[in-house]
């Protein structure tokens, strides 16, 4: 009898030395690669942003698609500082280049993408920006990865607030968009 029980144990440690390892080594080099196609996609349109000054419906739709190609979901944030010159103040500091004069208000993700929507037959869906303003986007994947999973039955350290897979990508905007917002 106790001959029989150590082999099924034996078997069953060898099973998961076997198929679960293994499983376990593949899901990380998923999420692995999947985190480096996230940070490539969100540097992308962050450099692209930067540089032409705008964010596109187009640019938009291209990152999502990137990303998604992953087999995951994500919540994307995008958040531009506007640089708010505040033109309209009586003082003689009234140069860009003092620290202090200058200050910034945020806009978010759904208010880009309303404008973005609003604007689709006559602009294209493009939000412009100015020299001077900051652009950050962030992204985390908001589903439960395999890696994430078979790690949460082993060890249990995996909660429901936790995410795998993240990016994020800031910039200074080098170059004035075309349209006036």
């Amino acid at each position: 009898m106790s001959d029989s029980l150590i082999t099924i144990v034996a078997i069953f440690l060898a099973a998961i030395l076997m198929f679960i390892f293994p499983m376990m080594s593949i899901a990380e080099r998923n999420d692995d690669i999947a985190q480096l196609t996230v940070q490539s996609a969100v540097t992308d349109f962050v450099n692209t942003a930067i540089n032409t000054g705008k964010i596109t419906m187009d640019e938009y739709d291209k990152l999502e698609r990137k990303i998604e190609a992953t087999g995951n979901t994500y919540d994307v944030e995008i958040e531009v500082k506007v640089l708010d010159e505040n033109v309209g103040k009586k003082t003689a500091w009234t140069q860009k280049e003092v620290i202090g004069e200058n200050t910034y208000y945020s806009v978010y993700t759904s208010q880009i993408l309303n404008y973005m929507a609003s604007m689709e037959g006559e602009g294209d869906g493009v939000y412009t920006m100015k020299q001077g303003d900051i652009i950050s986007v962030s992204v985390k994947n908001n589903n439960k990865t395999l890696s994430q999973t078979i790690r949460g039955i082993f060890y249990s350290i995996s909660g429901n607030g936790t995410y795998q897979i993240s990016a994020q990508s800031s910039g200074v905007v080098a170059s004035n968009g075309t349209n006036d917002r």
